[in-house]
């Protein structure tokens, strides 16, 4: 997402409302892939991007990308991660550099988390970790709900577990906004597309505070540059989800994967999400709370964007519970 110049937000008040943190040092540059694949899945195929040895001795990670539409440029800070296993990153049908056949009865839940399972058979992966992001999270969930046998560990990162708490936080973070943010952005709700202007100010103070408080590092911005334009699919985003993080009017808009938490195994779960997160700490802590044996932490600093905003904690924080994972295979 667009992130608003910061000199907008001071002046408007949001400093003194929620500190502003130092420039997280995210990676200078990325280092190539070890393997790239384009992997079948139903409706086309998907871009795929390995970086470590798959056949090392402990189980590859698997990371899916938020959106719907979004990339997996935004989970690349992981790759340090590759020092110990072999990381695993790809982008969903129609976003990014997978096919784009533009087709909406290919923009189902099911079928996307069955572009699970089709990467880990072409890379031949017989056991790994899952890490999902926003709603790369709601895959990741109904994935681990599924208890495929290749599964070791879940992690669910800010994750959409369901829209109506979903837009009940992002109520209570506008209402928390400076008044000015928060009237112009209810102001716009009931504005029908295409919005003005302004009202895009509004919403990107909101992403600002909440999505994510850091500028993309160098190496996000190159490594999208290199991409030629194959990135974030706005059509994508607004057919299931809506025209912005706190507006659902899409397919998303009644989804309800609450009842799928008790299918989870516990010690092998972990929920983690951003002190300033969007997907708020409290309705994060109160999901692994009823996970029972599951982990959960917060990351300082952070908002939504948690690999971005504050990568070193958030490897940190992840690399752990990989070791914890590991330990009991």
């Amino acid at each position: 997402m667009e992130l608003i110049d910061r000199r907008l937000l001071l002046a408007g008040g949001l400093a003194a409302l929620v500190p502003l943190p130092a420039l997280a040092r995210g990676l200078a540059s990325y280092p190539p892939p070890t393997r790239e694949a384009m992997v079948p899945v139903e409706g086309g195929r998907v871009y795929v991007r390995v970086n470590g040895d798959l056949a090392g001795p402990r189980p590859p990670l698997l990371l899916i990308h938020g959106g719907p539409g979004g990339t997996h440029d935004a989970l690349l800070e992981a790759l340090p991660l590759a020092d110990e296993r072999a990381v695993i990153f790809y982008d969903q049908l129609d976003s990014g550099r997978s096919d784009r056949p533009d087709d909406p009865a290919n923009w189902r839940v099911a079928r996307f988390v069955d572009e699970v399972e089709a990467v880990r058979r072409a890379l031949g992966v017989k056991r790994w970790h899952v890490l999902g992001h926003s709603w790369g999270g709601t895959v990741a969930l109904e994935y681990g709900a599924r208890r495929p046998g290749a599964l070791a560990g879940l992690a669910l990162a800010s994750p959409l577990i369901a829209t109506k708490s979903w837009i009940g936080d992002a109520n209570i973070l506008v209402d928390a906004l400076p008044a000015p943010i928060r009237d112009e952005i209810r102001r716009c709700e009931a504005i029908a597309a295409p919005q003005p202007p302004d009202c895009g100010t509004a919403t990107r103070a909101f992403y600002a505070a909440y999505n994510g408080r850091e500028p993309a590092s160098p190496a996000r911005r190159a490594y999208a540059q290199a991409a030629g334009g194959r990135g974030f699919n706005a059509k994508l985003y607004e057919t299931m989800w809506g025209s912005s993080e706190f507006v659902s009017t899409g397919t998303l808009s009644k989804y309800d994967g609450e009842p799928l938490l008790a299918r989870l195994d516990g010690r092998r779960t972990l929920f983690i999400c951003g002190q300033y997160d969007e997907a708020r700490p409290a309705t994060i802590g109160n999901y692994a709370a009823r996970v029972p044996g599951a982990e959960f932490a917060v990351i300082p600093g952070a908002a939504h964007n948690i690999f971005g905003d504050r990568p070193e904690e958030t490897i940190a924080t992840v690399r752990g519970w990989l070791s914890r994972q590991d330990a009991l295979a």
